[in-house]
């Protein structure tokens, strides 16, 4: 049985884009130098590599190409890296000069278990600036249906190749050599269409200044685009400099991410290598319609290409992953980019929010102030949309609602946030309703008796909703909501009431995770004066509660990632689950792999200390398990949520948008996949 612990369980395929040091028209110490990458391969229990164009030979040898003597030499060490490497794991494809039928052609040569599978011509041959191939090879674009003989046997030859595994390691793949990624429709976007998932590039690629960074985007752009895998090795150490210079320049992209990268400019042979996630890409063309309607269309069927068999059957051992995984989905690690997404998403919020006035004509806003996350930043875009449209800010009606638990931390820091904003700030004591409630429904409370069960929790929770819809109702104003994501996935929210219910929520699409650094991206932008700033970081110092139940004798709150689970974790559980559709197996193995570590990986700037801790692994399926049966309980909350914009790629739960599910579909089949899928620890 396949360990849990190795990639290959969960729809993860290895490959590498490989950089052998060459020698200038020495295929026998090239194929050495080939060999030794693929058995590291081996070793490492890589899949599938990719060599550089005319690898076998070296690309800058010019009319080299037309001697015969090299020509026969290339061949002999193709046969011998068939020979050699048929008791190794990894399926590998090498660039030689092979001729056919009086012609030469710039060749990609397939290789697996001893034999060569297939042969791809170059398709479009670049004959301009430093580059004049025609003068030395024939272009293949047009060459489909035909066969080659090499080492003895005939084998498909063509542009028409599909290379499909039919092991338990079941993938695609497609080859295309350097150019063909240059042109306008590159052969691998018809060859994507018609099911190829990783798309290799075999390439010389002389480097130039800005030339890299050229390759990276059409590598990661035809990644994005097909919706695949795309591996791409240049020429490095070795090859002839008489008027050019390599760099060794390979790297790995999936669907618009870069994986790996070489280190360019290697003194000796190198590799990239990463994990491609085939669930992903799988998920993301059945999710994506116009990707099979671009096949349609362009009339791409299987059927087009041939098929060329082989078989893989994945590694059971437990191996490492080798691929980056983001700790926080919904808050990337890179600081440049997490800047970014901050200003998207603060700027998304307060658009919203100004066109809602806008179009019902309010000019006014009434929100609930907790001196908590949510409401901050929801009152921190109210703040922001009035200036945006010329209003006062003493237009936003906020009040606090104090209740039996309220803290005077949190209600010190409410009121402060109020009166440093400038907004119109008021009290509302809502205890002797809430009494008067409870004694109406015959609450043990009401006589005295410190029952804090859910219905003397939602007394306090529906009220301050009642009041907040009443004084909009009396000041002709909106209610903001200030709900957010995580607890919408959670059901963390009472039906009805002001953290589900509201006119507008400018919080619905925004991760808990997401809007500590929002509120931190605000503090630090100088819209707001080094007071304001400082209560808003005393507002991200303080624990999350609802503060509806009153400390215990100990003097412990209502902690609430006590009670649903960390948001660290849980909102990696909500973004794998809707995002991707992942079985649960695969969402824990996932989570173990970017949380088993305390000091692996990267976090986020300004993450607190105390998010800086490690999960093991029965941690993480104890809280996923909460997720599952809270996320599938709770969707009759979601179906009635208002409008709020959506933020993240990530995805929102409107079930006007990316959530649309059944409020009577429970757990069930999840629960049973995570038990029999997932071991209780490591060790298991």
């Amino acid at each position: 049985m396949i360990s849990f612990f190795t990639p290959y369980r969960h729809d993860f395929v290895r490959i590498a884009a490989c950089v052998p040091r060459i020698e200038v028209a020495d295929p026998t110490f090239n194929a050495d130098r080939t060999l030794e990458l693929l058995r590291q391969g081996h070793q490492e229990r890589i899949a599938l590599m990719v060599f550089p164009e005319l690898g076998i030979s070296a690309y800058a040898i010019d009319d080299l190409l037309h001697q015969d003597a090299l020509l026969k030499a290339v061949e002999h060490a193709l046969s011998r890296l068939a020979e050699e490497s048929a008791d190794l794991f990894p399926a590998f494809v090498v660039g030689a000069p092979l001729r056919l039928d009086g012609r030469l052609y710039n060749a990609a040569v397939v290789i697996h278990a001893g034999r060569i599978l297939g042969v791809v011509p170059k398709a479009y041959l670049p004959n301009y600036r430093e580059f004049y191939e025609r003068r030395h090879f024939a272009p293949g674009a047009s060459i489909r249906e035909q066969m080659i003989t090499l080492a003895g046997l005939q084998v498909p030859f063509g542009v028409d190749l599909l290379f499909r595994s039919a092991g338990s390691c079941a993938f695609t793949f497609h080859v295309e050599i350097c150019e063909d990624m240059w042109v306008p429709q590159p052969p691998s976007t018809t060859a994507a269409l018609a099911g190829a998932e990783i798309l290799l590039n075999l390439s010389a690629s002389n480097i130039t200044i800005g030339k890299a960074e050229d390759r990276r985007l059409l590598c990661g752009s035809q990644s994005m685009r097909c919706i695949a895998a795309y591996a791409y090795s240049a020429a490095g150490p070795g090859e002839s400099t008489t008027d050019l210079a390599w760099d060794g320049h390979g790297g790995i992209f999936e669907d618009g991410l870069r994986l790996a990268e070489t280190g360019r400019f290697p003194p000796d042979s190198t590799m990239a290598v990463a994990d491609i996630d085939l669930g992903r890409l799988r998920q993301e063309r059945m999710r994506r319609v116009t990707f099979r309607d671009c096949a349609d269309e362009l009339k791409v069927v299987p059927g087009n290409f041939r098929i060329v068999p082989l078989h893989l059957d994945a590694p059971e051992e437990a191996l490492a992953l080798r691929r980056p995984i983001e700790r926080f989905p919904y808050v990337p690690a890179d600081p440049a980019k997490l800047a970014e997404n901050c200003y998207e998403a603060y700027n998304i919020q307060v658009q919203g929010l100004a066109k809602r006035l806008q179009a019902t004509r309010t000019e006014k806003v009434v929100i609930g102030v907790s001196g908590g996350l949510d409401s901050t930043q929801a009152l921190l875009v109210c703040c922001r949309a009035m200036d945006k449209l010329g209003l006062p800010r003493t237009n936003i009606l906020a009040y606090t609602l104090p209740g039996f638990a309220t803290s005077e931390g949190t209600k010190g820091n409410a009121w402060a946030l109020m009166r440093a904003l400038g907004v119109t700030a008021s009290e509302i004591d809502i205890r002797p309703a809430a009494r008067q409630v409870l004694k109406d429904l015959g609450h043990p409370f009401a006589e005295g008796e410190p029952a804090y069960d859910v219905t003397f929790e939602n007394v306090q929770a529906g009220l301050r909703t009642d009041y907040l819809f009443r004084l909009a109702n009396h000041h002709r104003g909106i209610v903001v909501g200030t709900g957010d994501l995580s607890e919408l996935g959670l059901g963390w929210c009472t039906y009805g009431v002001g953290d589900q219910m509201s006119h507008y929520n400018v919080n619905a699409s925004v991760a808990k995770t997401l809007i500590q650094h929002l509120i931190r991206f605000v503090a630090a932008s100088g819209d707001v004066d080094e007071d304001t700033a400082n209560i808003l970081y005393a507002i991200l110092a303080t624990e999350i509660s609802p503060e509806l139940v009153p400390q215990d004798a100990s003097g412990q709150i209502q902690s609430t990632e006590a009670m649903i689970g960390p948001y660290a974790l849980q909102d990696f559980n909500l973004y794998y689950l809707t995002r991707y559709g992942f079985r649960p197996s695969k969402i824990a193995y996932l989570s173990w792999q970017a949380w088993r570590d305390k000091e692996a990986g990267t976090w986020p700037p300004n993450i607190p200390e105390t998010s800086h801790r490690a999960y093991e692994l029965g941690e993480i399926k104890k809280w996923l398990r909460v997720f599952l049966s809270r996320f599938f309980t709770s969707q009759f909350k979601r179906t009635a949520m208002p409008n709020g914009p959506k933020i993240s790629s990530g995805g929102s739960l409107s079930p006007r948008g990316d959530w649309r599910a059944p409020s009577d579909a429970g757990p069930g089949i999840w629960l049973a996949e995570l038990e029999d899928g997932v071991p209780d620890a490591e060790s298991s």
